[in-house]
């Protein structure tokens, strides 16, 4: 992604399709593509409702395969993606879907990684273990999909802190955070733990 002096060169990233989804209750999503990532990914944003707000809520939602399709336990990413589309169904806002698997190492690693988690070590140390990074992901793909939506000032709907500085360092105005409900279960404390006590996330309620 290029960058230049006082942010994102958002003209790299463009609107490529926008296709309305057919709506499973509140209201209809219409799915955007864009061109222009570098490296190429398949980055995506669901848009709920016609007109958005002039500071609209917005979810960095990072791929989850265990999570998302097959509802695993084992985290809080597929909780979190139902409970977005949930608010944003009801009120509007922009859903970004940020193929970033694992936390950016893919879904092979990760799965390298439960077996390692299974063995004692949190979500973090199993990544070093694996001489990969503990959060790999780049946010700039995230700001450029709202730079290109025309999005420069935005509320915030996440509990990771690194989110919110990731999207101020490309230039945009995060005007308030709001966390996600604790999707906490008996198969995913010690992961929630960690993320709180070795990355600070927000989890107070």
């Amino acid at each position: 992604m290029n960058m230049r002096e006082g942010g994102l060169d958002a003209a790299a990233v463009t609107v490529r399709h926008e296709l309305p989804l057919p709506p499973d209750g509140g209201q209809v999503p219409t799915l955007v593509s864009f061109n222009g990532f570098e490296p190429p990914a398949e980055h995506f944003v669901l848009r709920f409702g016609g007109v958005l707000d002039e500071v609209p809520l917005v979810r960095l939602h990072s791929e989850c395969i265990t999570g998302d399709l097959f509802r695993s336990q084992r985290c809080d990413c597929g909780a979190q993606l139902r409970e977005a589309m949930d608010l944003f169904s009801g009120c509007g806002g922009l859903l970004l879907y940020l193929r970033q698997e694992g936390r950016g190492i893919g879904l092979y690693a990760k799965i390298e990684a439960y077996r390692l988690q299974d063995q004692g070590l949190d979500t973090f140390a199993a990544n070093e273990h694996l001489s990969l990074p503990r959060d790999g992901r780049d946010y700039r793909c995230a700001a450029a999909m709202l730079l290109a939506l025309g999005v420069r000032k935005l509320r915030l709907v996440t509990n990771n802190p690194a989110k919110a500085s990731g999207l101020e360092a490309c230039g945009l105005e995060v005007a308030e955070v709001l966390p996600t409900r604790v999707h906490a279960t008996a198969h995913n404390r010690r992961y929630l733990e960690a993320k709180r006590l070795l990355a600070g996330h927000t989890l107070a309620r």
